[in-house]
């Protein structure tokens, strides 16, 4: 029953996506627009999550329970971080191989965008 009430709820927020949709052309720039203001939130969030796990594990002052739930902060931080990069490199890697996309990835820290 929870899986058909995030299936619902999923898709009544992605209704509005779709709802003025001319083309596949205006879905993606709508994707691209919500996806550049979520990713950026979701590092920020799983940095604050290594982050915390980091000072648990530091101010635990040798209380087991408190080292494992640093040690948990500190992998879910790192798994977090490694799969939206992960992620976000391979996409890359394939718009470029493919010559797909039409600046739809962000560029990456070492990228240079050209001035327009």
């Amino acid at each position: 029953m929870k899986t058909l009430a995030k299936i619902s709820l999923s898709t009544a927020l992605l209704a509005p996506l779709f709802a003025y949709a001319a083309d596949v052309t205006s879905i993606l720039q709508q994707t691209e627009i919500i996806l550049n203001r979520v990713i950026p939130i979701l590092m920020i969030i799983a940095t604050i999550v290594f982050l915390w796990g980091v000072i648990r594990y530091i101010t635990a002052s040798g209380d087991e329970e408190k080292l494992t739930e640093g040690r948990r902060f500190i992998v879910f931080g790192l798994i977090g971080l490694f799969v939206m990069v992960a992620i976000w490199g391979v996409v890359r890697a394939l718009v470029s191989q493919f010559g797909v996309g039409g600046g739809i990835i962000p560029p990456g820290p070492g990228d240079v965008r050209p001035s327009p």
